[in-house]
């Protein structure tokens, strides 16, 4: 199956991408969540603990919302961080949906604000095959949210799209793995 050309990013947003990757493209071997290996890997943790970079990256995913959102959901680990500086850029309340309730405290699985009756966007930070998207949605809805959207920082272009759609939830990616390696040997 033969595939688009990736479009270019126009130069701000190709500044950025080479930026990050520069900070968070490693080689080597990987196991991703997904299970996949990888020769290749971003970092994410590199990107999000630059205060700079994390806020730039948060300033180009505010275009991605979609009008009439409620709030964000930032996705343990690395969606947290995303969510919280997205919410900060917005005024929009961010949420943190663990990977799993803990058995003490509140005993939830979306800390922040109650998700029954809104409308949220997941935020997360790399997309392989989405599964952990597709696990917080199922997990959200059952609460009684509204999800129709995720935004990330970057797909990895590995299926997660597809297996999103699946669940009737489009992808918004600010860069696509193949954006960021062509910005990174530009």
């Amino acid at each position: 199956m033969a595939t688009e050309p990736t479009p270019d990013p126009p130069r701000a947003a190709a500044d950025l991408a080479r930026r990050v990757y520069a900070a968070s493209h490693l080689t080597g071997t990987f196991v991703l969540r997904s299970g996949a290996t990888s020769s290749e890997y971003f970092d994410k943790y590199r990107f999000e603990s630059d205060p700079r970079l994390l806020r730039e990256l948060a300033e180009a995913m505010a275009g991605l919302l979609p009008e009439g959102a409620d709030g964000l959901a930032g996705l343990e680990l690395g969606g947290v961080p995303l969510a919280t500086v997205l919410s900060q850029l917005t005024g929009l309340p961010a949420g943190f949906v663990r990977k799993q309730a803990k058995p003490y405290g509140t005993r939830r699985l979306a800390e922040g604000f109650d998700v029954a009756g809104r409308r949220l966007v997941v935020v997360e930070d790399v997309v392989t095959s989405a599964g952990a998207v597709v696990e917080a949605v199922g997990a959200l809805r059952s609460e009684g949210a509204e999800v129709a959207v995720a935004v990330c920082v970057i797909d990895r272009e590995a299926g997660g799209p597809a297996n999103l759609a699946g669940i009737g939830v489009e992808l918004r990616p600010l860069f696509t793995m193949t954006q960021l390696k062509d910005a990174g040997t530009r």
